[in-house]
């Protein structure tokens, strides 16, 4: 039966998954499961993920979601993986699980509140305040501290001093790239004065290019349209950027 990965490429744990599946070479069927056109609520959808969240896979008859189980799950289950991804050491494993855990209540809080409160609630017309978006940034700015202070503070270009990117490091970096729809200001604001995160988001593009770069072009395609930049290929942003509303409650 094979592999089905159910994603909608504006969501950042969708991304993670697609990009780890493209560098690996995980043979399996992407199925686009619109949130704009809200796909993630249909029965057949449902019957996949009761939750109605992306990402989603179905393997065989296994269903599963929440990204960070559906990346250790593939990284185990898939053959030809690197062990550098999830580690088969359980010392080394358990420490990729604890940063995938803090993720949810720090870098993911807010990143999400602070495009939603700055960006994209505004365009959309739905409620936001300053203080909502003050709130996300103090805790984004700690959350970005906290990856320089103690997730980077050893050596080596990835999280917890390791040489090769494990799959923390693809979770959160595709988290991060979400603020390329931030403001240009802000953007530069946030992360500029945390040159160890920078370095990294760059080592892990690096190291599984060219399938980041396709995987985020929907992501800058719908960038150029905030911003009213050029963009080179026919996407559908106004639909991507409508699917970042139920960004809280669709996808994880």
């Amino acid at each position: 039966m094979g592999l089905k990965v159910y994603v909608d490429r504006m969501s950042q744990p969708s991304r993670a998954v697609l990009i780890f599946c493209k560098v690996n070479g995980i043979e399996f069927e992407e199925i686009k499961v619109d949130l704009a056109k809200k796909e993630h609520r249909l029965p057949e959808f449902i019957a996949i993920n009761p939750f109605g969240q992306v990402p989603s896979i179905a393997d065989g008859d296994f269903k599963l979601s929440e990204s960070h189980a559906i990346l250790s799950y593939l990284a185990c289950a898939s053959s030809g993986v690197a062990d550098h991804w999830y580690p088969s050491d359980l010392q080394k494993r358990a420490k990729i699980n604890s940063v995938l855990d803090w993720h949810h209540s720090n870098l993911r809080r807010g990143g999400v509140g602070i495009v939603l409160n700055t960006i994209l609630g505004p365009l959309l017309g739905i409620p936001t305040s300053p203080e909502a978006a003050a709130e996300a940034e103090k805790v984004l700015t700690s959350s970005l501290s906290k990856i320089e202070s103690v997730w980077l503070n050893e050596n080596g270009d990835f999280l917890l001093g390791n040489k090769e990117p494990s799959i923390a490091d693809i979770s959160l970096v595709c988290e991060i790239m979400q603020f390329e729809l931030l403001h240009e200001k802000d953007r530069i604001r946030v992360l500029t004065p945390f040159k160890k995160v920078l370095k990294w988001i760059e080592a892990t593009r690096i190291a599984t290019s060219p399938h980041f770069e396709e995987v985020h072009k929907i992501l800058l395609a719908s960038k150029a349209f905030i911003h009213k930049l050029p963009v080179e290929e026919n996407y559908e942003p106004v639909s991507s950027i409508k699917a970042m509303l139920d960004i809280d409650t669709a996808t994880e």
